[in-house]
């Protein structure tokens, strides 16, 4: 049980490296589009392609609230249940068994 109980640990640090590693490429793509960036620039591409996919989808669910986009802040708050669900139900998994 040692190796399973390893084996989802290392999983859950994987799991909450992911997720940190994903808001800090949304809170970046958020003050990017503050300023007017040059979409030729290979960080602003990157970040526009890492974040696009799944800020365009909450787009599409939230009403249209004028020149504010709130899109990051719903993902961010998505991320952030994620991180405590997922985290601790994989802890609670591992060391329960």
């Amino acid at each position: 049980m040692f190796v399973f109980t390893s084996f989802v640990d290392a999983v859950v640090y994987v799991v909450r490296l992911l997720l940190d590693i994903y808001t800090w490429i949304i809170i970046a793509r958020a003050l990017i589009s503050w300023v007017n960036p040059d979409p030729y620039n290979p960080i602003v591409n990157f970040l526009y392609r890492a974040t696009e996919p799944i800020l365009s989808k909450v787009r599409r669910i939230l009403p249209h609230t004028g020149g504010i986009d709130l899109s990051p802040l719903i993902v961010l708050l998505i991320i952030y249940l994620l991180k405590i669900f997922v985290v601790r139900a994989l802890y609670m998994l591992a060391y329960s068994i």
